[in-house]
Order: C-alpha cells, then sequence, then structure tokens
C-alpha cells in the first residue's frame, strides 16, 4: 500500500505537534512538509519537543506545495489563516483535513465551490474527537422532545473564540430538530450582562475558560420533573487524533467538500 503524503499546517502547536506525533508511528502516512510561522527553512527533528521526522517547515503554504508532493493538508491553525491555507490546497489539488473552527457562512461557500470545480475533496470539522461527533447527534435526537436546553462548554484558557466552534455546530443541529421557543421568563433581568450567556434561537450557551482544561461539553435538556445531560470531555489531545486518521483515509475517496465529520462516520 502507498503512503499518503501529508502537510500539516499549525504543526508547531499543541495539536499539530500531536499530530505530528500520529503521523510518525503510523508508516502508512508520510510528512513531506509543514507549515508554521516559525522554523522556516528547519526540519522538524531539529526541534526540540517535536519527532525526529525530516520534512523542513515552510513559512509559505504556497511555496510548500510548489516544493513537495502533498496528498492531504492537515490543518490546525486559526479561522483565518485555515481558510487560506483550505483555498490553497485545493487550489493546489491537496486534499484539506481542517480543524479549525470559525469559518464563514461565505467561506464555507466559497471552499464548496471551489471543491466542486477542481473536483478534490476536503473535511472541516468543528471537532476531530469520536466521542464529541456522537455527542453532538444524540443530542440533536433529544431536541425533539426536549425544546428547553442551555449548552455549557469548556475549554483551555488560551482558546481565542468563544463560544466554540462543538458548540456552534450543537446548536445548529439542535436547530433541526427543536420546536423553535423562547426559554425562561419574558421578563428575565440580567444584573450583570451576559449571565444567562449566549441567545441562539431561545436556547443558552455558556462559555468557561480555564487553565487546565482541554475541550469538555454538556448539553443539559429539561422537561417536567426530569432532565438529561449528554456530555463529552477530552482530556487530552490525543483524543481528536483517531478523527483526523479517519478523515484522511476518507477524504482520499471524496470529491467534494464535507463540513462535519458525521456525514462520514454515520452515513
Amino acid at each position: 500500500m502507498s503512503r499518503i503524503n501529508i502537510v500539516v499546517a499549525g504543526a508547531s502547536g499543541k495539536m499539530g505537534s500531536e499530530a505530528l506525533r500520529m503521523i510518525e508511528k503510523d508508516p502508512t502516512l508520510h510528512l513531506v512538509g509543514c507549515v508554521d510561522l516559525r522554523y522556516n527553512g528547519q526540519k522538524v527533528s531539529e526541534i526540540d519537543g517535536l519527532p525526529k521526522l525530516d520534512a523542513k517547515f515552510y513559512n509559505d503554504i504556497n511555496q510548500c506545495f510548489k516544493e513537495v508532493k502533498a496528498d492531504v493538508l492537515i490543518d490546525l491553525t486559526s479561522p483565518k489563516v485555515g481558510y487560506k491555507h483550505t483555498k490553497a490546497a485545493l487550489l493546489h489539488g491537496v486534499r484539506p483535513v481542517v480543524g479549525t473552527t470559525g469559518f464563514t457562512t461565505e467561506q464555507l461557500e466559497e471552499l464548496t465551490e471551489l471543491a466542486k470545480e477542481k473536483q478534490i475533496g476536503g473535511i472541516i470539522a468543528p471537532n476531530f474527537a469520536m466521542g464529541a461527533v456522537l455527542m453532538m447527534q444524540f443530542s440533536k435526537m433529544a431536541a425533539k422532545f426536549f425544546p428547553d436546553i442551555e449548552i455549557i462548554e469548556k475549554h483551555h484558557d488560551q482558546k481565542v473564540d468563544a463560544p466554540s466552534g462543538t458548540a456552534i455546530k450543537t446548536a445548529e443541529l439542535i436547530q433541526e430538530t427543536r420546536q423553535s421557543k423562547q426559554q425562561g421568563r419574558s421578563d428575565e433581568e440580567e444584573i450583570i450582562e451576559g449571565a444567562r450567556g449566549a441567545n441562539y434561537d431561545g436556547m443558552k450557551i455558556h462559555s468557561v475558560r480555564l487553565p487546565g482544561l482541554i475541550a469538555h461539553q454538556e448539553v443539559i435538556f429539561a422537561g417536567p420533573g426530569e432532565t438529561l445531560t449528554i456530555k463529552h470531555d477530552s482530556y487530552h489531545r490525543e483524543s481528536f487524533m483517531s478523527g483526523i486518521r479517519f478523515a484522511i483515509d476518507q477524504v482520499v475517496n471524496l470529491t467534494e467538500l464535507i463540513y462535519g465529520l458525521e456525514h462520514l462516520m454515520l452515513d
């Protein structure tokens, strides 16, 4: 079986370095390049704390794609950079697997059209933890019967966006089956602004940011005399690697851009 050539963007970050360790352990994957603002021209093996791999760092993704033969891009950066990287990958015939959240609707539409035009598959996933994907799907199922819902998502204090992409995706999925309603009292008053969280179609989303956390979410459903809580916890960034590995295997056979890992897991 031929190996899949991989480029990792955001390779020196916590998620990116975990992806490098996954690639190092998998004989069917071959790292051919890394894209990062740091370490331009240096080899991965020369950087303390990173695996002993010979691929080179680039600070320009287009230069990287011109110099190496890549099959798949794993992007674990930020929404602004991830959008540019995903577009560059599609233009160069490289299949993107993107774990960056925060794309706008317009950006997703543009990338979807570009993938269709190029007949190249890609995957953008708010969360690559398999359990988190199932948590979102179970929440969608429960919302049909329990329309009173609050979402609490908790992440490390270095996360820049709130709510998380997973929380937003969960709310979007819930909206597909939930009867729209404004929850709580109509005359409810926040003594401190924001105390009740963000409002999404009448349900509330709360974001917690604390050191020591990785990625955690619970969705609380309530009805007369009962509550149902669906909860998922990622205690280590390794929890996202099984989903990324699954996405790599799937994306090489796709001819369109997919948003959400559930479309591949549950088909």
